[in-house]
């Protein structure tokens, strides 16, 4: 199978090429330029193993949460090859892919379901405006995606000592220090590898025409919306000067 998969999420994005044979290209795309790169550097990438675009089998995009313009770019353009090539789309979170690469460790308390270990990944991505993205899994599988504020995250996580926390930006390990989080590198389109064969494998794949950005964000307006003023009080039939009777 000739899988691309692309990730422009983060401040620096990226492209793996996996061949029918074992082997494996990449292709950065340095600051944020995925924009302008992002479909040269596909050609590139394709003809660099002696493949053509139509020899191209499946496409796996990482589609969010991130930069707002990256995560459109990338999108965008899977989903305009998978129309044109007619070819299955899987989307994956970023969270998920960083869930993935949280070191193996069994935790202080780890929960039990019948006799079967459950292994809690918490993984967390810098939202912004004191914000973070943050997805919960079990065994792989996602519980919940939301925003979190980090007061937030500090009070619900030390009650939960069992989940492992995992983030791949230095200044989110500062932010929650006192969590004794697990700081990784920055995931990559490679690292969606693992978590793409599956979902093909599973046969569960997403639709190209209606797939949307996984933004996990408030829009401006609810960010910046100001409370509704209380009502004020019915005005008294007394006169000011009048004792309530």
């Amino acid at each position: 199978m000739n899988l691309l998969l692309i990730d422009t999420c983060g401040a620096t994005g990226s492209l793996a090429l996996a061949g029918a044979a074992p082997s494996l290209a990449v292709a950065s795309l340095p600051g944020r330029s995925a924009a302008e790169r992002l479909v040269p550097a596909i050609h590139s990438l394709v003809a660099g193993l002696g493949l053509s675009l139509a020899e191209l089998d499946a496409i796996a995009v990482v589609y969010g949460p991130g930069s707002f313009t990256g995560v459109r770019v990338g999108l965008s353009a899977a989903k305009g090859l998978c129309h044109a090539l007619n070819l299955p789309l899987v989307a994956i979170s970023r969270l998920a892919v960083l869930a993935s690469l949280a070191q193996p460790g069994v935790p202080h308390s780890s929960p039990f379901v019948g006799d079967e270990w459950v292994h809690q990944v918490h993984a967390l991505l810098d939202a912004g405006r004191g914000e973070f993205y943050s997805g919960l899994y079990a065994n792989g599988l996602c519980l919940r995606e939301s925003l979190q504020p980090r007061d937030q995250l500090l009070a619900g996580q030390s009650r939960e000592p069992q989940q492992t926390l995992v983030v791949c930006e230095p200044a989110v390990a500062q932010s929650i220090a006192a969590l004794a989080p697990q700081l990784v590198a920055e995931p990559s389109a490679a690292s969606a590898l693992p978590l793409a064969l599956a979902r093909i494998q599973q046969r569960a794949f997403d639709d190209p025409a209606t797939i949307d950005a996984n933004y996990l964000r408030r829009t401006d307006a609810e960010i910046f919306a100001k409370p509704i003023a209380a009502a004020a009080p019915p005005l008294s039939a007394t006169h000011p000067g009048t004792p309530a009777r």
